[in-house]
């Protein structure tokens, strides 16, 4: 019965410290060093190596295009 209690609280703990490491990403589309502090306008830089979460395919000059358009409301040219 003790161990039964032991593995119920080791998983309450393991549920509670993901939700705490989940609340506590507050930069989620952010590679490691691409936030830009405390300005009001967070704005990742263009490109696979600037995202949080690397693509599952391979990237195309049609995805670079349209990540580096992204703020604007046009769509790029070349697309």
């Amino acid at each position: 019965m003790a161990l039964l209690r032991l593995a119920a609280l080791g998983a309450l703990g393991y549920a509670g410290y993901k939700y705490y490491e989940k609340s506590q990403r507050k930069n989620q589309a952010f590679a490691p060093g691409q936030a830009g502090g405390s300005n009001f306008s967070q704005v990742r830089d263009s490109g696979p190596h600037a995202m949080a979460d690397k693509p599952s395919r391979e990237w195309t000059a049609a995805d670079e295009t349209v990540d580096q358009s992204f703020p604007a409301s046009d769509p790029p040219s070349n697309y």
